[in-house]
């Protein structure tokens, strides 16, 4: 898809060609999307691994593989993501559009580092890494399965588009690559063991206090702005950590 833009831009710069061919759909969807301001404020969260980990955070304990591919996943993703940031050099809506021309929910962002999209890339790491954990194995439900977990990735990651932080091309771009990384993450993971101490339950407190530093980044993200993500996420890292806790404890009885 990149090379398309490289090869046939018509004498145009990359960057000028990248924004403007999809110009219009960018303004369509989020003139759609941010019909619904609070929804979308709430979901474009999720891209961010501080409030999308949490949510996840119970299978620490009870699904520790999905965890070893989660963080395999995210430590090539970060690398990925900040590369092709700085390769790309993609401004933001905001730094090419005029601010009335389009609905902007939350921070105006207008930096070179739109392409591609990190939320996006972050979600569908998690989002794949579900996918492929949970999967069934009659063929029927592997359908319905695939098709609601994708679905609901798409809604996450094009919420992006909603809040006016990314075009639509960013979050297509950083969700295939989310998925790429995470199926690369997968592989690694079964097979080099990267975190397989993770099984070790010795080793919770490491996570408890990960959940710790967790939860007061959560609470300070309420204070300056109180979504209701943010309160599910910080739930579910509580009752997590007391989880966590309450194990350790029984354990080392």
């Amino acid at each position: 898809m990149i090379l398309y833009f490289i090869i046939n831009n018509d004498g145009s710069s990359f960057i000028d060609h990248y924004v403007y061919v999809q110009k219009d759909l960018f303004f369509y969807l989020n003139n759609k999307l941010s019909q619904f301001p609070n929804l979308q404020f709430n979901l474009t969260q999720l891209g961010d691994a501080m409030l999308f980990y949490p949510l996840l955070a119970i299978f620490i304990i009870y699904a520790p593989k999905l965890w070893e591919a989660l963080l395999t996943s995210s430590f090539f993703s970060l690398i990925v993501s900040a590369l092709l940031k700085k390769i790309f050099a993609v401004p933001r809506p905001a730094a090419m559009f005029d601010h009335d021309s389009f609905t902007i929910i939350g921070k105006t962002l207008s930096g070179k580092t739109s392409l591609p999209s990190g939320h996006s890339i972050c979600a569908f790491i998690v989002i794949t890494t579900l996918l492929f954990a949970f999967m069934p194995k009659k063929i029927g439900y592997k359908i319905i399965w695939s098709f609601f977990i994708i679905s609901a990735g798409l809604i996450i990651v094009f919420s992006r588009v909603g809040v006016g932080a990314h075009y639509p091309l960013d979050v297509i771009i950083g969700s295939t690559i989310g998925f790429i990384i995470s199926i690369i993450g997968i592989t690694i993971s079964n097979r080099f063991k990267l975190f397989n101490w993770i099984n070790d339950k010795n080793k919770l407190p490491i996570f408890m206090l990960a959940l710790v530093i967790t939860g007061g980044v959560i609470i300070k993200k309420i204070t300056e702005i109180n979504l209701p993500i943010f309160y599910i996420s910080l739930t579910s890292l509580v009752i997590t950590l007391y989880l966590m806790i309450r194990f350790y404890v029984k354990k080392n009885k």
